[in-house]
């Protein structure tokens, strides 16, 4: 390695420490007690008492062996107009998984979340101004055995 761009680097790794240190750079996960993020949470608990049925294919596995890493996919390609797509989980700290705002795309979200205990997984799609929603159990076992 050259000794030029190792002065860089640690030049620049020693920045971002202190402006982290010094509360310049805070971590992503302080959004989480925000009021945006408190509002997206209330909005997504009202969307799924309310929201019918939906005709969208809502992809998650029966067991997932792992809870760190549970693949999920929502197909609304069917529907015109996404705006949104959400996922919540029911029994974990922050029920809001994820959430998807659309522009213009194909209703296709294909993601992992982190589920702590067997739950129902709910998918919210919003077209058109309504939210329609698909739920399904999954059962999160360690070491997959389905105990």
């Amino acid at each position: 390695m050259k000794r030029r761009l190792f002065l860089k680097s640690a030049m620049a790794g020693s920045a971002v420490a202190t402006a982290v240190g010094a509360g310049l750079l805070t971590p992503s996960m302080v959004f989480a007690k925000t009021e945006a993020f408190k509002t997206a949470i209330k909005a997504a608990d009202t969307a799924v008492t309310s929201a019918g049925k939906g005709s969208f294919k809502l992809k998650v596995p029966k067991i997932a062996e792992n809870g760190a890493v549970v693949p999920v996919t929502v197909d609304a390609s069917n529907i015109e107009g996404v705006t949104n797509i959400s996922l919540v989980i029911k029994k974990n700290g922050t029920p809001l998984a994820a959430s998807f705002n659309l522009t213009g795309a194909q209703g296709y979200v294909s993601t992992r979340v982190k589920m702590g205990k067997t739950s129902p997984v709910i998918a919210l799609v919003t077209a058109g101004g309504t939210t329609t929603q698909v739920s399904q159990e999954v059962k999160v076992t360690i070491g997959g055995c389905g105990g």
